[in-house]
């Protein structure tokens, strides 16, 4: 089966976001006073071959902790659906 896993990767809530403050700034200074606390992260797809949805989310969570997040400065996330499916 494929699946596809939709994986957000984020600065910690307790760490500064350096680049989320400068576009807070950025949007401050537009006229967007509404808006607050910006974070900026990273947002990556993967297309998975797994024989089901166990192994398949086995193997993002390995993935994610191995090679795509710094678990000392970063949190993630994600949701993972069968390809073909409407999210």
């Amino acid at each position: 089966m494929k699946f596809i896993a939709e994986i957000d990767i984020m600065p910690l809530k307790a760490l500064l976001d350096p680049q989320g403050k400068a576009v807070g700034t950025t949007l401050t200074s537009l006229g967007y006073k509404d808006v607050q606390n910006v974070r900026i992260g990273k947002h990556i797809t993967l297309e998975i071959e797994a024989p089901n949805k166990e192994k398949a989310m086995t193997t993002v969570n390995e993935i994610c902790s191995r090679v795509l997040h710094n678990p000392v400065m970063e949190g993630f996330e994600y949701k993972l659906r069968e390809a073909g499916d409407k999210d």
